[in-house]
């Protein structure tokens, strides 16, 4: 009850780390205020009021970046990570993931297959990322009715923006760490070809071990290995009112996939439920079998361009593009298993016109279309074509210094076509979604804001859990979609039409700062992932409609009156529910911590505690998740105070914990990363 109750008061304070930098910054002032941060996912900038966000920063992601997107975002408010082993991981916003969270690169679709399942990986490098913006509430669904969620940005240098200072600048970055032996390095050059054509090449490579667990039985875990190669080169026309680039990339990977089972790939849906005829009979648990792998290809061609002020009226006109072929074969026994593959485009146009009186806006239009296929041993989605059109405008009103008001809206339209499968026909889907925003933002006192913003959205039907029918072992699964013969036979398909609301209190100057906000996120006929059926571990599911609500809490406190230190407490918590009764499977615990930072001289130094709750508010089929304390420390230092070249050592998991992550597939077999230690230096020039 005492754990409980110094939750909920930690975790009514909402939404926004504060950045590390606001105490080196004025370390000297008497008055503390946050930094402003242009956030590009914004729909008007970092002066847009309505929508909570977080941003890691350069000096963050050097510091703090993993290797995978799900697990570098995991510290962020209200953001957690579906881990699966050491070569995949999702971000997983206010307990929501999948194809409800929308990955951005620089404003343009991420089109890979991670949305399909799991152990697929998002293929962005943070590495090579020189911020990431994590935004949540309405707003958000001005990128598409699938990111009803949320949606990170991830931001780059593939495509260089501006002249470089220098003839050439760039940069060297490299880590090592003990709990998987790791080896990363990452570098990049931008040079001057003449007075507006500008170069960028760039590339990383990671290889880890298999990593240790304190507690296992094991003092590694299999299948928990990761390689990556990264590599890109791009090159921008500038000039004085902006500018227009192109760039290739190649990503190439390999990853072990942990807990993975051939024993029950013969399993069969019987109606309702399972049939597995061999299941536990002739299987030999001793001598078990080879961890399969995932071998990744991707290629893509980005194209970026802004220009300013081309006419009267007009203030910027952006435009953001990409063309993507991606596929992964999964390697079992020295064979390809199953081949995953994923061919198509994405493009976004944005037109911001002038102050119109008080009134700032940007209206804008989307085009996506893409080819999925799988095809083997677990090809349990169908090809697919899917097309989806929008046009979108945003609108911001400022009334006078204390009120500022937001409009926005978004008209879809989508068209998921499959191929045949076994012969048999399957039907079209059609689906028209209209998003819309509001908020009100109100200054009622200098350095404190209170921003209320509301959205209704509909949202379509993926692939999967429109057409889903068969094996799919990475999850432990037989899946049946909502228009699948199996799991019982098709069903109705309605509209998933989602109400959300935000509201947040914020302090923005003085000693003591915070972002203190609740939410709720009402859906009807949402779409999850019904379990009918289990033997063992292995589980029949049918993606079926029921209401759900979604209300929670995410934020930080922070205070910086007695220097060199700083002291944050932070927390967030999400509870998700069946209107009907009932809990939704696989939702994060709460978490409560506190982190305290000094700067003295060159050095900078943190010390963070956080205890992540057992989450015993479980769905049917599911098992409780123990709670953990979590204690991890960063100590960095700046080459002559100088921030370009740095070097730290990071400690994670320094009590040694045994971790089981709720929000994973693999939450009760494959646990996370022990006691591990990351030493480390970036240094630019």
């Amino acid at each position: 009850m005492v754990y409980r109750r110094l939750t909920l008061a930690g975790c009514v304070a909402a939404a926004l780390s504060v950045p590390a930098a606001v105490m080196a910054n004025d370390q000297n002032n008497d008055v503390h205020e946050l930094e402003k941060v242009d956030v590009s996912a914004l729909p008007l900038g970092s002066g847009s009021p309505s929508t909570p966000y977080s941003v890691m920063d350069q000096r963050t992601l050097t510091e703090k970046g993993e290797d995978t997107l799900g697990e570098t975002l995991k510290s962020e408010p209200g953001v957690h990570s579906d881990t699966f082993g050491g070569g995949a991981s999702r971000p997983v916003i206010r307990g929501q993931s999948g194809p409800r969270v929308g990955v951005l690169n620089d404003g343009s679709q991420v089109l890979d297959a991670s949305t399909i399942s799991p152990d697929h990986t998002v293929t962005v490098d943070p590495m090579l990322a020189r911020q990431i913006e994590v935004l949540r509430g309405p707003s958000t669904l001005l990128y598409g009715s699938g990111a009803s969620g949320g949606v990170v940005n991830v931001l780059d240098t593939r495509i260089p923006t501006e002249r470089p200072r220098e003839e050439v600048e760039g940069f060297v970055g490299a880590r090592a760490n003990t709990v998987a032996d790791e080896n990363a390095t990452a570098a990049g050059i931008t040079f001057s070809a003449t007075d507006h054509l500008v170069f960028r090449v760039e590339g990383s490579r990671r290889d880890a071990e298999d990593y240790e667990v304190n507690g296992f039985e094991q003092l590694t875990v299999p299948g928990t290995y990761a390689e990556s190669d990264n590599s890109s080169i791009g090159a921008s026309w500038i000039g004085d009112q902006g500018y227009f680039g192109l760039a290739y990339s190649y990503r190439r990977d390999n990853y072990g996939l942990p807990g993975h089972s051939h024993e029950f790939e013969e399993c069969q849906a019987n109606g309702t439920s399972l049939d597995c005829p061999d299941a536990g009979h002739d299987y030999d648990h001793d001598h078990g079998e080879i961890v399969p792998y995932v071998d990744l290809a991707s290629r893509r061609v980005d194209a970026r361009g802004e220009y300013r002020n081309p006419m009267d009226g007009i203030a910027t006109i952006r435009f953001r593009g990409n063309h993507t072929e991606y596929r992964h074969h999964e390697i079992e026994e020295g064979e390809i298993g199953t081949t995953f593959s994923n061919r198509g485009g994405d493009a976004r146009l944005e037109v911001e016109h002038q102050p119109f009186g008080n009134w700032r806006g940007v209206v804008g239009l989307q085009y996506t279309q893409f080819d999925f296929s799988s095809v083997g041993t677990e090809a349990f989605v169908p090809q697919t074509d899917t097309t989806a059109i929008a046009a979108f405008v945003v609108e911001e009103y400022t009334l006078n210094e204390q009120w500022t008001f937001e409009l926005g809206a978004r008209q879809e339209h989508q068209t998921v076509k499959p191929d045949a499968r076994n012969g048999q026909l399957l039907p079209d889907v059609d689906a028209d979604n209209t998003s819309l925003s509001a908020a009100a933002n109100w200054g009622f006192v200098p350095g404190y804001e209170l921003v209320l913003s509301v959205g209704h959205s509909g949202r379509a039907p993926s692939a999967q859990e429109l057409y889903a029918e068969g094996v799919h072992l990475a999850t432990n699964t037989y899946e049946c979609g909502l228009l699948s013969d199996c799991g019982g036979g098709m069903r109705d398909l309605d509209d998933e039409v989602s109400l959300n609301a935000n509201l947040n209190l914020r302090k923005t100057r003085g000693d003591w700062l915070f972002d203190l906000g609740v939410f709720e996120n009402r859906i009807n006929n949402y779409i999850y992932a019904r379990t009918l059926d289990q033997q063992e571990d292995f589980r029949l599911i049918k993606y079926s409609q029921r209401d759900a609500t979604f209300t929670g809490a995410e934020g930080s406190v922070s205070y910086y009156g007695v220097n060199p230190l700083g002291i944050t407490v932070f927390g967030d918590m999400v509870r998700a529910t069946f209107d009907d009764g009932g809990y939704l499977p696989r939702i994060p615990a709460k978490r409560l911590g506190t982190r305290l930072n000094t700067y003295v001289g060159h050095f900078d130094g943190e010390l963070e505690f956080y205890r992540s709750f057992a989450q015993d508010q479980i769905a049917g089929f599911e098992e409780r998740t123990a709670a953990y304390d979590m204690v991890n420390a960063t100590l960095s230092y700046r080459l002559r105070g100088d921030p370009r070249y740095s070097f730290f050592v990071r400690g994670n998991n320094l009590l040694g914990e045994e971790v089981f992550n709720h929000a994973s597939f693999l939450a009760t077999t494959v646990p996370e990363p022990g006691r591990n230690i990351t030493v480390g230096t970036r240094i630019e020039f």
